[in-house]
């Protein structure tokens, strides 16, 4: 899912690390940790997912800015249909079972 949530984060804009991490939590997603995002960045890119690229700062050391290329968009356009359609399984099978949200 953290794949998933990274590529949607970066649909929009390009970002370094922690500036994704800030998003997905602005986003609901409070728990994600730090190691886990930059594991999810570095398997991403490795499989060709996302192109990267560094731009200087002023404050600190140079920034590593992540962005989805084809692929990533692609791979994106499709976990999100399978999420969306186990998404909806899932709510059925909890509706029809009574089980409360």
């Amino acid at each position: 899912m953290l794949d998933l949530a990274v590529l949607a984060v970066l649909r929009e804009e390009d970002g370094y690390g922690y500036d994704i991490l800030r998003r997905l939590r602005e986003a609901g997603l409070d728990e994600v940790g730090d190691a886990s995002v930059y594991g999810t960045l570095r398997r991403l890119f490795a499989a060709g997912l996302l192109t990267t690229y560094v731009v200087p700062s002023e404050s600190g050391p140079h920034r590593k800015y992540y962005s989805l290329n084809t692929a990533g968009r692609e791979h994106l356009t499709r976990s999100g249909k399978l999420w969306r359609s186990f998404a909806t399984t899932m709510d059925a099978l909890l509706d029809d079972r009574g089980v409360a949200a």
